[in-house]
């Protein structure tokens, strides 16, 4: 919180949570000249910054070089001895860096000209709100307008043993300071498989619980196929729909979790259970009915401007469900303030939205998957371009995956990009721009590339769909 407390305790906007979606709805209201304050209860940033997107990524950047060091090394001249992790120093440089950013976050807040009260909201209403500061003492702020960015908690799936110790969540498996020697992670979208990732480069034994046919299962379904083998050649044991059954305490403290494969009952056992089932939206505690706020399939209900069924309370980010990321949650807030406090923002284009995962090889997608697409486009075409004939990535040892691009034939223009291989959470901005500005196959391919570099892949697949490629064999 500010070093003194204001004596003046009405604002234009109120936040409720200092996330990616708070903070960054804080900042822009205050740069449009409103009075703001954030009420944050736990860490600024929130689970993104502190215990989810950019602690994980510390941690994908230890096992990419542990992985490189291992695999290529030795081809690129380097020789190295097997690897050693030092878990704690890993955990330290992480735990650093969180500050460092977190740090950074609150300055910029309180920098533009927001109020930052550390504590937590009770009492909360549409123009009143009662907050219980770490302090000790007590304030009430009188908000013209209330944005709820209350964030997400980690699903908690109806398994039995899911309170034994051993069975965690991602929150303690990255404050680990020693190496499990084996790990079972139920579930199998983005959290687990970036975990999965991570731990297997690490040298821990990794078993994969999904309960979904399908691994990544938001993405297209050739990314799902692919990456599948990947895992395997990581020496990552996958198992798909698999629903656990149930968790037991094992000999030496180990866990035993069943599951069904096949209709029948199997069972594997670990030092440690992550439960990564995806994460529900944290608005148990809200008295939304009492600020008639409505709910829908457990989420807070918003117009496309993020106002709800209360003209005077608006809501964002993962509390309102969707597609529960930072990004997402940023993009929700500018379209809120700017329509409140500024001259007015378009309503998100959902489909230009990417989702990426950093798993060990990367994937990423954004618009229609081939099946979606097929179903509303007659004409639809895809064309792909192979990471194994690209220079940069045969150059750096990166060359699995491919770029595919999904698009109308009779329009030409980009309907989805679909991306495993390097860099491909960067790459996909290719196709969010192409979506996002209705661009064409052509404009894609026509637009220089610099060479050698792994974007020319987005290039050369743009090329295929001209009929035009220059890197493929002809067919």
């Amino acid at each position: 919180m500010n070093k003194e407390m204001p004596q003046d305790t009405s604002y234009d906007l109120v936040i409720i949570g200092g996330g990616p979606g708070g903070y960054t709805a804080a900042i822009r209201a205050a740069q449009l000249g409103a009075r703001v304050a954030v009420v944050e209860k736990e860490d600024m940033g929130g689970t993104c910054l502190n215990r989810g997107c950019i602690p994980t990524k510390v941690m994908v950047r230890t096992a990419q070089m542990m992985e490189d060091a291992r695999e290529t090394g030795a081809e690129y001249g380097i020789q190295l001895n097997d690897p050693e992790l030092d878990l704690a120093t890993t955990v330290d440089k992480k735990d650093d860096i969180v500050q460092q950013l977190k740090s950074g976050v609150q300055r910029l807040v309180t920098g533009n000209g927001a109020d930052i009260y550390e504590g937590e909201a009770e009492g909360i209403g549409a123009h009143e709100v009662l907050v219980h500061l770490h302090s000790g003492d007590e304030v009430t702020l009188q908000p013209d307008k209330l944005l709820l960015a209350v964030g997400s908690v980690p699903g908690t799936p109806p398994i039995d043993g899911i309170d034994l110790p051993g069975v965690i969540t991602s929150r303690e498996l990255l404050d680990l300071r020693e190496l499990p020697d084996r790990l079972i992670i139920v579930g199998g979208n983005v959290i687990g498989l970036e975990f999965a990732s991570i731990f297997g480069a690490f040298g821990t034994e990794v078993t994969v619980l999904g309960r979904n046919p399908k691994l990544l299962k938001y993405m297209d379904d050739e990314i799902s196929r692919r990456i599948r083998p990947q895992f395997r050649r990581r020496g990552l044991n996958v198992v798909t729909d698999a629903p656990v059954l149930g968790i037991e305490e094992g000999d030496g403290g180990e866990k035993v979790v069943r599951y069904e494969q096949r209709g029948e009952e199997q069972q594997t056992a670990a030092e440690l259970v992550l439960i990564a089932t995806g994460r529900t939206p944290n608005i148990d505690q809200l008295p939304l009915e009492a600020m008639g706020v409505e709910v829908a399939d457990g989420a807070i209900a918003v117009d496309e401007y993020m106002v709800t069924s209360n003209p005077d309370v608006l809501a964002i980010g993962d509390a309102i469900g969707g597609m529960m990321l930072a990004h997402v949650a940023a993009a929700e807030a500018l379209v809120a303030v700017e329509n409140l406090f500024g001259s007015g923002r378009e309503p998100l284009n959902r489909q230009a939205i990417p989702d990426v995962a950093f798993t060990l090889p990367p994937a990423a997608s954004v618009g229609l998957h081939e099946e979606e697409a097929a179903e509303q486009y007659p004409e639809m075409e895809v064309a792909k371009f192979s990471f194994r004939a690209l220079g940069k990535a045969v150059a750096i040892g990166k060359a699995h995956g491919q770029v595919k691009i999904v698009y109308d034939g009779e329009t030409r223009r980009v309907l989805g990009m679909h991306i495993i291989g390097p860099e491909a959470p960067v790459l996909i901005h290719e196709g969010a721009l192409a979506i996002q500005n209705g661009l064409t196959v052509e404009q894609l391919g026509e637009t220089v590339h610099g060479h050698p570099t792994l974007s020319e892949a987005v290039m050369e697949a743009a090329h295929v769909a001209m009929g035009a490629p220059i890197h493929m064999m002809p067919r």
